[in-house]
Formats: C-alpha cells, sequence, structure tokens
C-alpha cells in the first residue's frame, strides 16, 4: 500500500489505526507519522468529548439534550477533515484541535 493509504486509514477507528500504525511500519514515512499523530490525537480527544457530552446530556432536560447530542457528531466532522488532508498528502492539523497534538506523540516514529 502507498502511504498515503496508511494514513487515510489511520483515522477510521482504533482499529484502522492499529493497522496503520503495524503494517505501515516498513515504509512508514513522515506523512505517515503525522496522520498516526493526529489520528491518536483525535481518538483521544473524541473519548474525552463523548464522557463530557454524555454528562451533560444526563443532566439536562430532553428538549435540550436532543440539539446537544447533535454536537457528539463534531469527532466525525474532525476525521473526515483529517482523511481529506491525508489524501493530499497534506501534514495540516485537523482544524481547531490539530495544533495541540502536534508532536505529541513522539513515540509513534520509532
Amino acid at each position: 500500500m502507498k502511504t498515503k493509504q496508511w494514513a487515510m486509514i489511520a483515522y477510521i477507528t482504533v482499529i484502522g489505526w492499529i493497522i496503520a500504525y503495524v503494517k505501515s511500519k516498513e515504509e512508514r514515512s513522515a506523512l505517515v507519522n503525522y496522520h498516526l499523530e493526529q489520528a491518536l490525537g483525535l481518538i483521544i480527544a473524541s473519548i474525552v468529548w463523548s464522557v463530557a457530552i454524555g454528562i451533560v446530556v444526563a443532566v439536562l432536560p430532553a428538549s435540550l439534550a436532543g440539539i446537544l447530542s447533535v454536537a457528539g457528531l463534531l469527532p466525525l466532522v474532525f476525521m473526515i477533515f483529517g482523511i481529506i488532508n491525508a489524501s493530499n498528502n497534506a501534514q495540516q492539523p485537523i482544524p481547531l484541535i490539530g495544533k495541540l497534538f502536534e508532536n505529541r506523540f513522539v513515540f509513534l516514529r520509532g
């Protein structure tokens, strides 16, 4: 597989990230490393976001909770941005949260 494809697969669920990490070891490039870091950051942020939304939805009345539960789709939007960046061979951070994860997971480069 091409490195661009490994970078795109990294964004597709945790299993996709693991497959991209393990299978791309032989031919890992700067592009794959960058998107592995961004995807791992997105996975962590998605978990935190889901827990926070779950707590807020549990506290709010049902009418407001339904509206706020749409905010649970935000990680999906970020995932699509990441896949688009990977398909364009661009090492651009994910909007809003991507800068937080640049050079945070240096252990992935080894």
